[in-house]
């Protein structure tokens, strides 16, 4: 109880869903358009404390810790941590927050996590905003293929435990532009990681990874808002992702941002969050056409 009498007092708040304390980080004025934030694997809500910020008093912005993630619960059960389930908890908690309609903003597995939840319930989201992230796997060979590996991943965490596999997970090709960072910046991104629970990221990778996800890819027709694909110049794995999502999306654009990776937030926040701006701004001129 003292606990969540502090967090309120911060503007953040633990909410039961389904069985799980959901964290809930709300950011700026309650009056102001919605943006919901949804983090990457090994993320949480302060990913986006210095976006939130630079979108003070333009938005107000709800950042929650995934299932697993943050200060979020982190069940035993890796079928707790399915699409189908966490879509389900933020269906719910969504209304418990009491926002009908808002901007969704998802990064890497939250923004595979984003565009599921907008097909599910296409009447919420105004529009769609996906940071280096993909619809899913399309053949069942390559989803068989991944969650083979993600199994390998989940069973490190489990037998080395966290910080063995943060040197690990920061050593990968898909965060090397990362290490331009400051110092002080690459602890900050690194304590988040340590920060996690063992149980909650291997069960994320069985649960919730790209290959235990339904494809996506044939349902993209079905997404009738506005989608702003961001993706990083050096990332060209998720650029050519991005390309062909274009393609099948009715209503999209895709940006390319110089001299980023995976986590353009991280490494060019200020130019990430007028990219968001600009965005909707664009969206709202368009409205006052019609």
């Amino acid at each position: 109880m003292k606990l969540r009498k502090e967090l309120m007092q911060l503007n953040e708040e633990i909410i039961p869903i389904n069985g799980i304390d959901y964290y809930v980080r709300r950011s700026n004025d309650f009056t102001l358009p919605v943006i919901v934030f949804l983090h990457g694997f090994t993320g949480s809500a302060g990913t986006w404390s210095e976006i939130t910020g630079l979108l003070k008093e333009k938005f107000h912005t709800i950042a929650i810790d995934l299932i697993g993630h943050g200060k979020t619960t982190a069940p035993r059960d890796p079928g707790r941590y399915s699409m189908e389930k966490q879509i389900a908890d933020l269906e719910t908690l969504f209304n418990e927050l009491n926002i009908e309609k808002f901007i969704l903003l998802g990064y890497s597995m939250g923004g595979r996590i984003a565009l599921s939840y907008t097909i599910m319930y296409p009447k919420r989201v105004e529009s769609l905003i996906l940071e280096s992230s993909t619809p899913g796997l399309k053949t069942n060979n390559e989803r068989m293929e991944r969650m083979s590996n993600d199994k390998l991943l989940a069973q490190r965490i489990n037998s080395e435990g966290i910080r063995s596999f943060v040197e690990f997970w920061e050593s990968i090709p898909l965060f090397y532009s990362q290490k331009k960072l400051s110092a002080e910046h690459q602890q900050r991104i690194r304590d988040e990681r340590l920060s996690q629970n063992e149980v909650g990221l291997s069960n994320s990778l069985l649960g919730i990874g790209t290959g235990s996800q339904p494809s996506n890819w044939h349902r993209l027709k079905e997404i009738n808002v506005p989608v702003l694909l961001i993706t990083g110049e050096f990332d060209r794995k998720f650029i050519k992702i991005a390309q062909e999502m274009k393609k099948a999306l009715h209503y999209s654009k895709h940006c390319s941002v110089k001299d980023a990776g995976h986590a353009i937030h991280v490494e060019k926040p200020t130019l990430f969050a007028t990219m968001i701006e600009e965005h909707i701004q664009k969206i709202k001129m368009e409205e006052e056409k019609l």
